[in-house]
């Protein structure tokens, strides 16, 4: 299944074709996008019984965030052999886990506030929670995932490393610095949803390409890590960690600037586009 935010409401979609699932269910399940994966295993059953593709057309710019206000948001850092070497880092021996606050998060289009410092881009593969639960076993993980959606951890490195001892939260939690989408894809629709191509551009040159093989904790070691510290909640946001080519790592350093657009891809999920906007003086 591939499920969206259409203009606020929660709808399944196949294609050009949307059904609105408070509508199609007969009040069973709202309209809340969040509902869905709050009630996963009743929902998840009830969707295989909708065929989206007889739903009607929507524009794709009335598609929002798909996950809009989960109650977790954790980001994992140094989770691309590549990208651990342009930072100058050790690979770490279990995921480095950090928080982007929620409200940072928004949809797979629009604008994006240039913040003053060194903004970066992120193309991240993003894990959504259906079923929640704690102490979940690597082999049961993928159990308690609802699907997989395209993410930009948008970071600003100057507040991310400030002072003697640095915390990523607040550099990465910016205003729209977490833009997912543009759905939410099931496992089971993806060939492989283990090695998916990922990447981002910026106008036109791209400056990620990579595959999500070549993560160093794969999706299930992830989920299962995390539960055995926290309780995961059907909605919940993983941010698995970003591949080779990021600004602040390259030779000169590159950072974003003014009017620039930001075009984000995971294969067999979709495409995201922002533009990045100084305030106006």
């Amino acid at each position: 299944m591939r499920l969206a935010n259409l203009g606020g409401r929660l709808a399944l979609v196949d294609g050009p074709h949307a059904v609105d699932v408070a509508t199609a269910s007969e009040g069973r399940f709202g309209p809340d996008p969040l509902g869905a994966f709050r009630d996963w295993d009743a929902f998840a059953l009830w969707a295989t019984t909708v065929d989206a593709s007889t739903g009607d057309p929507y524009q794709e710019g009335d598609l929002g965030c798909p996950v809009p206000n989960p109650s977790q948001v954790f980001g994992i850092g140094l989770n691309y052999a590549d990208h651990a070497t342009e930072a100058g880092m050790p690979l770490p021996d279990s995921p480095m886990v950090f928080t982007k606050f929620a409200s940072c998060l928004t949809g797979p289009t629009g604008e994006i506030p240039l913040v003053p410092g060194r903004v970066d881009w992120e193309a991240e593969l993003v894990v959504v929670i259906g079923r929640g639960g704690r102490g979940i076993s690597v082999d049961e993980a993928l159990d308690h995932v609802a699907g997989l959606t395209v993410g930009q951890d948008v970071s600003e490195r100057a507040l991310q490393t400030a002072g003697a001892n640095a915390q990523f939260n607040l550099g990465k939690s910016h205003d729209r610095f977490g833009p997912i989408g543009p759905v939410v894809v099931s496992l089971d629709e993806l060939p492989d949803p283990h090695d998916l191509a990922i990447g981002c551009r910026l106008d036109d040159e791209t400056v990620q390409d990579s595959r999500t093989s070549q993560m160093v904790f794969g999706i299930a070691e992830l989920v299962s890590y995390l539960s055995q510290v926290v309780e995961l909640r059907g909605g919940d946001v993983i941010f698995t960690g970003t591949p080779p080519g990021v600004g602040v790592g390259r030779k000169p350093q590159r950072f974003v600037v003014d009017g620039e657009v930001l075009t984000t891809w995971v294969e067999g999920i979709g495409e995201m586009q922002h533009r990045f906007v100084a305030p106006r003086r």
